[in-house]
Parts: structure tokens; C-alpha cells; sequence
């Protein structure tokens, strides 16, 4: 088989699916080759870790080249850097093992692991809509509410690698209990469950969010109250995360971040009334990669 020392691989690790995909570091914004498997998590930790090895080795089956020495990872969690172990996944069994170890062994090459959210923002940071930017964050509302930050192309993991965890920050006035064992936190109040639980409270009636938005746009009160709901929670927890980080660019994914409001005027007003500043010049961007964000970062992990 060809030398595939030059090539960067990816593995972005799904609840559902495990995608595995190739890239050309001198054209890293298409794959060469990308499979995917479903990951079948009610099988249990053991069986993740087998499906991420049958994957890798379709990945050089169908490429006709060997496994580098590294090869990234992205995965729903985050590795606690004190001990190796993974937390805060939503596939809980990965929780507490020591998936990169695991990876590791069972490639007999390095597994180079980071969060989805954070392979999200370095994908959309070094190949997509922020490209050229210095500091970007990369939100995720969807599901859940997640970010990765990365500074002049390196992504930022921190002293817990927590950073860019701002769906866990607390949100005023708010109370709702989170699955993170606090209340009030940014995800209880405008990710997509959290934004339809709002709107079936004040109308009685059960609806996904593209649904809530079609009813808005029909002038239905409940569903104008929902996403004014959001503009003001966004514009709030985005605020503090500008303030900190200061960012040239931010990339909002997942399926909430679809939504034309995020972009317009009015939320970007919402942001300055939190903002410590004048004005808002920050550019609020959608992502450029798609589905394939998550993947093409995770590849982008083994040049790090």
C-alpha cells in the first residue's frame, strides 16, 4: 500500500453514526475518501470502540492507503485532561472510560481526541465560512448548546477542557432544572427541545420548531412569544461570551442555528444591550461545511 503519512484522517463519533473521512492536506476541503457505519451505542462501550476500528480499516481498504500515526477524533464529551477519562457525553457510556486509551490501542496508532463542538469551530475556523479570522467562536444549537473556540487556527481546549462549554452557563431569571444537575442554563432556555417545551407551556399544542416558525410567520402570538424568547436568551448568552473572548467571527451550526433571526438586526441588538461596548462588529456567520464540519475537523486535529 502507498505511504499515507502526508494524508490527514478524521473520525467524527456519533451517537448514531461513526463517520471516517481522508483529507489531502494540500486540498483539505474535500475529503478523498468517507465512509460511514452506524455506531449501534445501546451495544455498550466495547462495541463503540470495535465499530470505530472496523471503520478505520474500510478507511484503508477503500483508500489503498495505510493508517497514519495519528488520527483525530471528535467525539460528544470531553476528555477531563487530569485523568484521560471522557465526561459530559450524551452517549453515556463512553462516560468515564478511557476512550482515548481505548481508540489508541485498538488502531495501534494515536487517537487524537476532542469534543464535536470543537472540531465544528476549527473546521469552519481553518476550511469554511471563518477562514482568515484570528479569534472564532463555533456555537452548536441544536439539541443541545455547545461551542468550541479557536485562536489563529488552533483550538483551544483549556485547563479542563471545558473551554467554550457556554450552554452551561447560567442564564438570569431562569430555573429550569438541566441534565448537567444545575438550573438556569443556557440550553434549558434555546435549544430546540427547550424552545418547543416554551411554546407547547403557552399554547397547549405540541410543535417542532420549524412548525413554530411557519406559525410566527402567520402572526400565531405563542409562536412569536417562542422565538423573541430566543432572540433575547441568545443575545444575553452570546453577549458574555463576546465579552470575554472578543471574537473577529462567529459561526452558528446545528439546527436552531439555522434560523433567520440569529442573523438579523434585532439580535444583534439584543447582544449589545449585554455587550460591554458601543457597537457590535463581531460578524455572526453560517457555517460553510455542512455535515461535513465535524469530520474535516476532526482530520484537522492531527496537524495540530
Amino acid at each position: 500500500m502507498p505511504t499515507a503519512k502526508h494524508r490527514l484522517w478524521g473520525i467524527d463519533l456519533g451517537g448514531t453514526k461513526i463517520e471516517g473521512a481522508i483529507l489531502d492536506p494540500a486540498q483539505p476541503d474535500r475529503a478523498i475518501c468517507r465512509l460511514r457505519v452506524p455506531t449501534e451505542a445501546a451495544r455498550g462501550y466495547d462495541a463503540i470502540v470495535t465499530r470505530v476500528g472496523e471503520l478505520v480499516q474500510q478507511l484503508e481498504t477503500s483508500s489503498g492507503t495505510k493508517r497514519p500515526a495519528v488520527i483525530g477524533v471528535g467525539t460528544p464529551g470531553a476528555l477531563e485532561p487530569s485523568t484521560g477519562l471522557l465526561k459530559n457525553s450524551n452517549t453515556v457510556c463512553l462516560n468515564g472510560r478511557p476512550l482515548g486509551r481505548d481508540l489508541s490501542a485498538a488502531l495501534g496508532v494515536e487517537a487524537r481526541l476532542a469534543n464535536d463542538a470543537n472540531c465544528f469551530a476549527l473546521a469552519e475556523a481553518v476550511l469554511g465560512a471563518a477562514r482568515g479570522r484570528g479569534v472564532v467562536v463555533g456555537l452548536i444549537l441544536g439539541t443541545g448548546v455547545g461551542s468550541g473556540v479557536v485562536v489563529h487556527g488552533r483550538m483551544l481546549a483549556g485547563l479542563h477542557g471545558i473551554a467554550g462549554e457556554w450552554g452551561h452557563n447560567p442564564l438570569r431569571g431562569e430555573t429550569a432544572p438541566c441534565y448537567c444537575g444545575r438550573i438556569g442554563c443556557v440550553e434549558t432556555a434555546i435549544s430546540g427541545p427547550a424552545l418547543e417545551k416554551f411554546f407547547a407551556e403557552h399554547s397547549g399544542e405540541k410543535l417542532l420548531l420549524p412548525a413554530i416558525v411557519a406559525r410566527a410567520v402567520d402572526g400565531d402570538a405563542s409562536a412569536r412569544a417562542t422565538l423573541e424568547r430566543l432572540r433575547e436568551k441568545f443575545g444575553e448568552a452570546l453577549a458574555a461570551v463576546i465579552n470575554i473572548l472578543d471574537p473577529d467571527a462567529v459561526v452558528i451550526g446545528g439546527g436552531v442555528g439555522n434560523l433567520d433571526l440569529l442573523y438579523a438586526a434585532e439580535t444583534r441588538a439584543a447582544v449589545l444591550r449585554h455587550l460591554f461596548n458601543g457597537e457590535v462588529r463581531t460578524e455572526f456567520l453560517r457555517p460553510a461545511l455542512g455535515d461535513s464540519a465535524g469530520v474535516f475537523g476532526a482530520a484537522l486535529l492531527a496537524a495540530q
